[in-house]
């Protein structure tokens, strides 16, 4: 069955959007556990951790605002810049959390919440990432396609 191109346009806008959400939910799941885990064990990394998912929320909110108007399109560049936005404070965190590491000589606490919840996010966020930049190839959407990135990249 062959699709119209305004019809494979909201086909792929929808799963932009399933899959925006899908990473907001997890990642939102993944930050509750790092942070309340990190807090238990006394670990800044699995702090950090959590923090770093909450960051990579307002990514997922970003797509889920610009596929949610009418026409996504005209929402793109305000979205990209939205999302540039998002990866600098995601570059302030990791170079503030790295260099205060660094200068106190703080080595994170082993946490056994935290070794599991960095190895299925290390098995899931792949092909979440992977499919996010399928989709936003496939609609155009650079802002879709940078989202992919900080999916791999958090």
């Amino acid at each position: 069955m062959e699709f119209s191109p305004d019809e494979r346009a909201r086909q792929l806008g929808r799963r932009a959007q399933l899959l925006a959400a899908t990473s907001v939910s997890y990642n939102l799941i993944e930050a509750v556990i790092a942070i309340t885990a990190g807090l238990v064990a006394g670990s800044v990394a699995l702090v950090g951790f959590g923090l770093d998912s909450v960051v990579e929320v307002s990514s997922g909110l970003i797509i889920l605002w610009q596929f949610r108007h009418r026409i996504p399109e005209a929402r793109e560049q305000q979205a990209l810049r939205l999302m540039a936005y998002s990866f600098f404070a995601l570059a302030g965190y990791v170079t503030f959390e790295s260099l205060r590491a660094l200068l106190s000589g703080h080595e994170p606490e082993p946490s056994t919440v935290g070794i599991v919840l960095a190895s299925l996010s290390l098995l899931v966020m792949p092909f979440l990432s992977w499919a996010q930049r399928r989709t936003g190839r496939a609609l155009g959407s650079n802002a879709v396609v940078a989202d992919s990135t900080q999916t791999l990249l958090c």
